[in-house]
């Protein structure tokens, strides 16, 4: 989904455009209880960078690429991989002035119903 930030935008014209990749899937291996450090386990994460006007385009297919890198490897926690995918995303370009990323673990060991586990950061080229 491509949105224009702001409430008119005008085709063509010199305002931040705002990226969004919704659920992406992964599996890795995420948490603190042992199996959870052995077994693979589905991650979904969301994506929002704010790009300011430039040459130029911001590839879909990198950005991507750099939250399914940011699964790579063990991680104990959500909040741990969501400031990786904002990190990366930042230093993707310098046109990305902001980066918000939704990771979220379905399987979560609780002792009841639970349909996910959800962890948001935003983070700002500028901070």
């Amino acid at each position: 989904m491509i949105r224009r930030a702001g409430k008119t935008a005008p085709s063509g014209g010199a305002s931040d455009v705002e990226i969004t990749l919704h659920a992406m899937r992964f599996h890795g291996l995420v948490g603190i209880l042992p199996h959870e450090r052995d077994i693979p386990q589905p991650i979904e994460i969301d994506l929002t960078v704010t790009v300011a006007p430039g040459e130029g385009v911001i590839d879909y297919r990198e950005l991507y690429a750099l939250a399914a890198n940011a699964v790579v490897g063990q991680t104990s926690f959500l909040e741990g991989l969501a400031a990786r995918v904002a990190k990366s995303a930042l230093d993707h370009s310098p046109r990305i002035r902001t980066a918000r990323v939704a990771v979220r673990k379905p399987h979560v060991a609780l002792p009841g119903p639970l349909a996910y586990a959800e962890v948001v950061v935003e983070r700002r080229a500028d901070a």
